[in-house]
């Protein structure tokens, strides 16, 4: 009843609905389901990556780690996590050039597929609607547009995120997130075919195939589990982003022959070095899968 001496209204509020956030690296996976699904790209393609792209006075580079110029694949863009494969689907979508064409439709897939920019509806006070930049009007929008390519530059609640990549791992029906209680089985689907369905087993391929090469501390014997990190800048107060503070993400899944439980773990500023996805959010994703495992709520995997 003393609510009333409660200095931060945060306490009030659950934070996976109510603050959204650059999502970073994560966003890949749902850049990845676009550039496939608009045909603009094949899941068996290559293509040459130069290691960086010029985009008027900006350059998208990426991690030292990821080995230099080099012919990529498809899958390599989230087994490597390529800032600049990700800006290169976003040219495919312009015929090779970052224009109005490719800006306008990435952007009906942020918002008319994935649905970020609106309240989900689920029920939960103070749900934030995060924010997409517009495609035609403003400046700089060649880089502002490569940017989110790769989660920077637009904001998204992690409930946000979860629905999105939920849909594309499973068959392109985007529910509308639902706090469910004991004996619950509703289902609300808001829209169906958000990429092809015959695209899911693809990409839960390419993100089993991550987990494989990038985290292997993240198997488990007889479980199929898939997901993408990121690590994501963090914005100054007075505009551009600080080098050295970072946010770390993980959405993946935990399931047998199909995803059953989708997580994301959001961890600001981690101070326990490396990239932040990897060496704080993989981790705490890891605790998270072994949980519902060691309570027998995911199925083994039947062959």
């Amino acid at each position: 009843s003393e609510f009333y001496k409660v200095e931060d209204p945060r306490l009030f509020t659950n934070s996976v609905v109510s603050e959204p956030l650059e999502v970073g690296s994560v966003m890949k996976a749902l850049t990845v389901a676009a550039g496939m699904d608009s045909g603009a790209i094949s899941q068996n393609m290559t293509y040459y990556d130069p290691g960086f792209y010029k985009i008027g006075d900006a350059t998208v580079r990426n991690v030292e780690e990821d080995g230099g110029a080099a012919t990529r694949s498809t899958s390599d863009i989230l087994r490597y996590s390529l800032n600049t494969g990700a800006t290169y689907l976003l040219m495919q979508l312009g015929v090779c050039k970052i224009n109005e064409k490719a800006r306008v439709a990435w952007h009906s897939y942020l918002v008319d597929r994935f649905m970020f920019g609106k309240k989900t509806g689920i029920e939960q006070g103070y749900e934030a609607e995060g924010s997409v930049p517009d495609p035609v009007e403003g400046f700089g929008l060649e880089i502002q547009y490569a940017n989110t390519t790769f989660g920077q530059g637009i904001m998204v609640s992690p409930i946000q995120m979860l629905s999105a990549f939920s849909a594309t791992i499973n068959g392109g029906t985007y529910y509308k997130p639902h706090v469910l209680k004991s004996g619950d089985s509703a289902n609300f689907v808001v829209a169906k075919d958000i990429i092809r369905p015959e695209l899911s087993p693809v990409l839960r391929s390419m993100h089993e195939n991550s987990v494989v090469k990038n985290y292997t501390f993240l198997k488990r014997d007889g479980y199929r589990i898939g997901g993408k990190t990121g690590t994501a800048e963090i914005t100054k107060p007075g505009g551009g982003y600080y080098d050295d503070r970072f946010n770390g993400t993980f959405v993946g899944y935990v399931g047998g022959d199909q995803p059953e439980y989708v997580i994301m773990v959001t961890i600001i500023e981690p101070k326990n070095g490396g990239y932040a996805g990897r060496a704080a959010a993989a981790p705490m994703f890891g605790k998270v899968a072994d949980m519902l495992i060691g309570n027998y709520a995911v199925n083994k995997v039947s062959n």
